[in-house]
């Protein structure tokens, strides 16, 4: 079974940064972080395939990064530039099977069968 637990969201001024780490037990493929906010559905941010291989969202492209550390098993998610519609829950999602994903963006939420329990970031102006 694999569990994800995420950590390192906080309060931030517009502008600033923040790493976002999730630390994954199991045999894991893809990665990724999605996020929630208040009256919003659900958005894909950035997943990562077990290549390393990342794909963004249009809205944080050249602020944020993906990246992971195989060996720890930990995904991260570096957040620079961060702007007050950036606040939400963002959850880590992972899958342990192979996936082919030939579509733009982010790889869609319903591939992934786990879940973390969030970690919340609010960005004031």
């Amino acid at each position: 079974q694999v569990q994800l637990v995420e950590s390192g969201g906080g309060s931030v001024q517009s502008g600033g940064s923040l790493r976002l780490s999730c630390a994954a037990s199991g045999y894991i493929t893809d990665m990724g972080w999605f996020r929630e906010a208040p009256g919003k559905e659900r958005e894909g941010v950035a997943t990562i395939d077990s290549s390393g291989n990342p794909r963004y969202t249009v809205s944080v492209e050249g602020r944020f990064i993906i990246s992971r550390d195989s060996t720890k098993n930990t995904l991260y998610l570096q957040m620079n530039n961060l702007e007050p519609e950036d606040t939400a829950m963002y959850h880590c999602a992972a899958r342990s099977e192979r996936l082919y994903f030939k579509g733009a963006g982010p790889i869609p939420a319903g591939y992934f069968l786990y879940w973390g329990q969030g970690t919340q970031v609010t960005v004031s102006s």
